[in-house]
C-alpha cells in the first residue's frame, strides 16, 4: 500500500501561477480587459465613474449574451452564422406585432421566444440529421432571414414597440446610490452569465464540451449526439432573441440592428480563449472576450481613429488569438504548458516514503481496475467548461 503526501505551494509559488495562468489563452483575454480598461480610463477619466462605467456594462450586455449563446455552438463544434439576423427578425418582430399597444408585449415576447427556439431547432437539425456543414446551414438561415425581415420591413426603418416593452432595454432601478441606475440590460446579463455557468457545470454541459472535443468517444459513451449538439443551436438562437429584446429598448427597429452579430459574437469567444473546433473552453471567458472586443472599440474611438477600421482590426484579433492559441496548444503537447500547475511532492522525505507493494497486492489491484480507455484523437485536450 503507498502514500503520496503534498506540500502546500508558498505564496511566490501561487504568484507565479496565477502570473501563467493570466497569459494562457484561457486567462489572457482578463488581462489584455484589465490594460484595455485603463487605457480609457487613461484616455478620458469619467469612464472610471460608476454611472458612466454602468452604461458601458449596458452596452456590452446584448453582444456579452450573444457571445455566451455562441459559446456553446462553439464548443461544440460548431458554428452558428444566422446569429445577427435572429436578432434583427426578433426586432421587427417586436416593433410590428406590438406596436403602441402595450397588453400584446407578453404574448408577443412568448412568441419570440418560440420563434427563436424553431430557428434553432431547424439548424441543428440540418446540421445533425442532414448532415450540412453549420457554416452552410446558418449562413443559409442567415440569409433567409435577412430576405423575409427585408421583404417585411421594406428595408426601412419601421415603428417602435410600446414604451412599456422597450423599458427593458433602456430602463433599470433608478435612485440607487452611487451609480444611480441600475439597467435591466445589466441584470438580464448577470442573470444569463449564471445560469450559463450553472449550464456548464452540469452533465448536460459538460457533454456539450465532450462533444465538441470527440464525437466518436462520445457517441461510444452512450451520448445522443444529435440532440446534445442541435441544443446548443437552440441555446444560441434563443441567447439572440434576448439581446434583441434589448437591442429594441435604444436601437429601435430597423433591419439593420443586428448585421454583424454573428462575427462579433464569434470574435468575442475566439478572444476569450475558445478554440474553435470545440471541446475547450470557458463560459465566463466568452463574455469577458464581448467586453475586451467593446473596451477596444471604445478605446479606439476615444483615441480618434476612424470607424472604417472596426472590422479590420477584428479580422486582426481572430487571426491573432486563434494563432495564440495554437501556439500554446502545441506547447501543451509538448509538455510546456503556460498554465501547468506546480505539483509539490517530497520523495526525499522519510515519511512520504513508502515501500512498495508486495507483488501479489499489486496484481490483485491491477485487476480490480477498469479496462483503460483507449487514447482518442484529441486526448490532450481538456474540459474546462464552468471551471
Amino acid at each position: 500500500m503507498s502514500a503520496v503526501t503534498t506540500e502546500q505551494p508558498t505564496l511566490g509559488e501561487r504568484l507565479a501561477g496565477f502570473g501563467r495562468t493570466l497569459i494562457s489563452p484561457k486567462g489572457a483575454v482578463f488581462l489584455l480587459l484589465i490594460v484595455l480598461l485603463v487605457s480609457i480610463t487613461v484616455l478620458n477619466p469619467s469612464f472610471a465613474e460608476p454611472s458612466q462605467f454602468i452604461r458601458f456594462i449596458q452596452r456590452v450586455a446584448p453582444v456579452a449574451i450573444v457571445a455566451i449563446g455562441q459559446y456553446f455552438v462553439i464548443v461544440g463544434g460548431e458554428f452558428d452564422l444566422s446569429m445577427g439576423s435572429v436578432v434583427t427578425t426578433q426586432v421587427v418582430i417586436a416593433g410590428n406585432l406590438i406596436g403602441e399597444d402595450a397588453s400584446k408585449s407578453v404574448p408577443v415576447l412568448l412568441f419570440m421566444l418560440a420563434f427563436g427556439a424553431f430557428i434553432g431547432l431547424v439548424n441543428g437539425l440540418i446540421v445533425t440529421l442532414l448532415k450540412v456543414p453549420s457554416f452552410i446551414a446558418t449562413l443559409g438561415m442567415m440569409l433567409a432571414l435577412l430576405g423575409a425581415t427585408l421583404y417585411w420591413t421594406g428595408g426601412a426603418a419601421t415603428g417602435n414597440p410600446a414604451e412599456e416593452f422597450r423599458e427593458i432595454g433602456r430602463g433599470g432601478i433608478r435612485g440607487l446610490p452611487v451609480i444611480d441606475i441600475l439597467p435591466w440590460s445589466v441584470v438580464v446579463l448577470v442573470v444569463v452569465l449564471v445560469v450559463a455557468i450553472w449550464f456548464s457545470r452540469r452533465p448536460f454541459g459538460r457533454t456539450i464540451i465532450a462533444l465538441g472535443d470527440n464525437p466518436t468517444t462520445a457517441r461510444y459513451a452512450g451520448t445522443r449526439n444529435w440532440w446534445v449538439k442541435t441544443s446548443t443551436f437552440v441555446i444560441s438562437s434563443l441567447s439572440a432573441t434576448v439581446a434583441g429584446v434589448l437591442l429594441v429598448g435604444y436601437a429601435g427597429v430597423h433591419p439593420s440592428v443586428g448585421r454583424g452579430y454573428e462575427f462579433i459574437a464569434i470574435t468575442a469567444v475566439v478572444l476569450g480563449g475558445v478554440v474553435l473546433g470545440g471541446g475547450r473552453g470557458w463560459v465566463v471567458a466568452a463574455a469577458a472576450g464581448a467586453f475586451a472586443l467593446e473596451a477596444l472599440f471604445t478605446l479606439l474611438n476615444f483615441a480618434g481613429v476612424p470607424s472604417t477600421y472596426r472590422d479590420a482590426v477584428q479580422g486582426a484579433i481572430i487571426i491573432l488569438a486563434v494563432a495564440y492559441s495554437a501556439t500554446t496548444l502545441r506547447a501543451r503537447r509538448k509538455g510546456r504548458a503556460l498554465e501547468a500547475p506546480v505539483t509539490h511532492t517530497s520523495p526525499e522525505d522519510p515519511a512520504t516514503q513508502t515501500s512498495p507493494a508486495p507483488a501479489e497486492e499489486q496484481d490483485a489491484a491491477a485487476s480490480a481496475r477498469p479496462a483503460p480507455i483507449p487514447s482518442t484523437q484529441r486526448a490532450d485536450n481538456e474540459t474546462n467548461g464552468g471551471s
